[in-house]
């Protein structure tokens, strides 16, 4: 894997399992992360998962194929929706 002058750095954060890893969009599309702004949209719910988690497991699973309401949602899940909403500040890489 290659680190990239150009392309910034995200917090890609996995909401089935939870691993975190710093990648560049081109990274995380080349790993297969589900994850914008290669796969989807900032700001938009869709899912945010690693390459070896299902994306049947996601917010947006819920929500679109299942039929969910805001309210069915779980408190990881609605934290999922915030941090999504607040993208791309929410998962910004802060430098020292």
């Amino acid at each position: 894997m290659h680190v990239s002058d150009t392309e910034p750095q995200w917090r890609h954060i996995c909401e089935v399992c939870g691993v975190e890893e710093i990648l560049t969009p081109g990274d995380a599309f080349d790993l297969g992360w589900d994850y914008p702004p290669r796969m989807g949209q900032f700001g938009v719910v869709g899912p945010r998962c690693c390459p070896q988690c299902p994306n049947v497991k996601t917010v947006w699973w819920v929500l679109v194929i299942a039929g969910y309401t805001e309210d069915m949602l779980t408190e990881a899940q609605r934290a999922t929706v915030r941090r999504i909403a607040g993208e791309p500040r929410s998962i910004a890489v802060l430098s020292d």
